[in-house]
């Protein structure tokens, strides 16, 4: 009988330890920051129950708005875009960099609700940027039909009081010269039944010394509306700063030891850029904070994986403020993971199907691309230059170190008939190897760059003749070096043309306002018009 009831009790121990090995409670977890590599701007995280989800940017890319999942706060997965059909989303001729910015997502009382602008243009003194709200009571939709909110600026989020009220947020935009451009942070009751807006906007903040006040969430807390906002830009000066009062009216009251967080100053840390933030909580009280980061390329000041996402575990201390756990405000490569049980995503296939949400477009949707899960058909379209829709399916990198292979099948008669792959930024930042037809070579390949909307050749008037039209392409990152290779079988790969400069890939090269990332993708361009056909059968990324 005492036997019986030893071995019964330690296969209880041994049940409990595999328990807690299996779920990993307790300070020896750890989220390894950026928890979204690559393109992954202006995080907006919400939890239903026990389920988390953070929106980000997705600027003139479509679908819009991606949409990852956790469990944890550790482990993130890919889910899904709101913005995923033409009637919720026209990118039609929008700029570079305009499009989606910054939405905020929300729940309560078992709906969604995602707040966003499109921005129709930015670079002039004044700024085109309707807002608009949708719903939906799952996370993977339908959402409802856009509603027009208003236009007065950027960054638009939704706060649902306790009292049943809900109230719409968001920066505005001043083009008179004589005031600053970041005029505040305007809050206006909304209805919670037909969205339209109450009553009359209200300037509750108007920024600290910081200055370009942007990116506000409200949080209530204690009594008390605590006031999230981005400040210093979204750049190397860029902070997180928090406010607070009694009164969603105000006057808010700016944290002792503003910012709450930055990196500016110190460029001796890996995660630069840090702001742009929005808060969670978890099932047992323990607050966490995803925000903005940047991580510049060895030697350089230029991210090439674009603006990122990463999050820190915060505390609230007895004078009633929020603090960077464990002190300071820099952003920490690794944070206390909280106490919830561990809940792995499967990893990440080298190749994934086609039909996958980690693939983009810019300005899309588009007839043109024929995706399955197996093979994709490009009808070639517009050049990579135009500010059209086109023939280009995308994913984002997301390390510096990272080998791209495709397996095209192109039967070009024209040299006006491209496809291939690149690594692309945007219509004015690209490199591009492609397969075409020529005269005297036949079957050739080629290497168009746009620097800063000036274009090179860089194997000139000597394309490399390759005698055939179904070839493997390859793009190799290493740092700031991106050497293009292709091959007759997938075997043995030969470089083409010399090696190229990666980092100007980025936000923070050329003269313009850019805020997105390097793709690695395929492309299919017809400039005949008659619709040549590309077949690409997988695009790999191996690290």
């Amino acid at each position: 009988m005492v036997e019986c009831k030893l071995g019964t009790a330690w296969a209880t121990i041994l049940q409990f330890a595999t328990f807690l090995s299996r779920y990993n409670y307790g300070t020896m977890t750890h989220i390894r920051n950026p928890i979204l590599p690559g393109f992954n701007p202006d995080p907006s995280i919400c939890r239903a129950g026990d389920d988390f989800y953070i929106a980000t940017s997705t600027f003139e890319w479509f679908p819009g708005v991606q949409i990852h999942h956790s469990r944890d706060l550790v482990h993130w997965n890919l889910i899904t875009h709101a913005l995923d059909e033409k009637r919720l989303l026209n990118l039609q001729g929008v700029p570079s960099s305009g499009g989606i910015w910054a939405p905020a997502l929300s729940f309560h009382k078992d709906l969604f609700y995602l707040c966003y602008t499109v921005v129709h243009q930015h670079e002039a003194a004044t700024k085109d940027t309707p807002n608009f709200l949708v719903t939906s009571p799952s996370i993977f939709g339908p959402w409802s039909e856009p509603v027009y909110i208003n236009s007065s600026g950027f960054d638009p989020s939704l706060f649902h009081d306790d009292d049943g009220k809900k109230y719409w947020l968001n920066m505005v935009w001043d083009h008179r010269p004589e005031h600053h451009p970041f005029y505040g942070i305007v809050k206006q009751e909304i209805d919670s039944t037909t969205f339209q807006l109450i009553g009359t906007p209200k300037l509750i903040f108007k920024g600290t010394e910081i200055g370009l006040t942007e990116g506000p969430h409200i949080y209530k807390k204690d009594s008390f509306y605590y006031l999230l906002t981005a400040e210093g830009g979204t750049e190397y000066d860029h902070a997180v700063t928090l406010a607070r009062s009694k009164n969603i009216d105000g006057p808010y009251e700016v944290h002792p030891h503003n910012p709450v967080l930055t990196s500016k100053g110190d460029s001796t840390l890996a995660l630069q850029k840090a702001g742009h933030a929005s808060l969670v909580h978890t099932q047992g009280g323990q607050w966490y904070m995803p925000h903005l980061c940047g991580r510049p390329l060895p030697g350089t000041k230029r991210c090439n994986l674009g603006r990122e996402t990463a999050i820190q575990k915060m505390e609230w201390r007895d004078d009633g403020w929020l603090y960077v756990a464990g002190g300071g405000n820099n952003p920490k490569e690794t944070v206390d993971a909280p106490d919830l049980p561990l809940h792995p995503w499967p990893e990440l296939e080298p190749k994934v199907p086609f039909t996958s949400p980690h693939f983009a477009t810019p300005r899309g949707p588009t007839s043109t691309i024929e995706p399955t899960d197996t093979i994709l058909k490009l009808q070639g379209s517009e050049s990579l230059e135009s500010c059209f829709p086109k023939s280009l399916l995308a994913r984002r990198l997301t390390n510096h170190n990272l080998t791209a292979t495709t397996h095209l099948t192109f039967s070009p008669n024209s040299f006006q008939q491209m496809a291939g792959l690149t690594a692309y930024y945007n219509n004015r930042l690209f490199h591009h190897l492609y397969l075409s037809h020529d005269d005297t070579a036949g079957y050739c390949l080629h290497i168009h760059s746009c620097d800063d909307g000036v274009s090179s050749f860089p194997l000139g008037t000597e394309p490399l003749s390759v005698e055939c039209n179904d070839i493997f392409l390859r793009a190799r990152f290493e740092g700031s070096i991106l050497q293009f290779s292709w091959s007759p079988d997938g075997n043995t790969f030969s470089p083409v043309g010399p090696v190229l400069d990666a980092s100007i890939l980025s936000d923070d090269y050329g003269k313009h306002l850019d805020f997105t990332g390097t793709f690695v993708g395929m492309t299919c361009v017809d400039l005949t018009g008659m619709n040549a056909l590309a077949e690409f059968h997988f695009l790999e990324f191996l690290t």
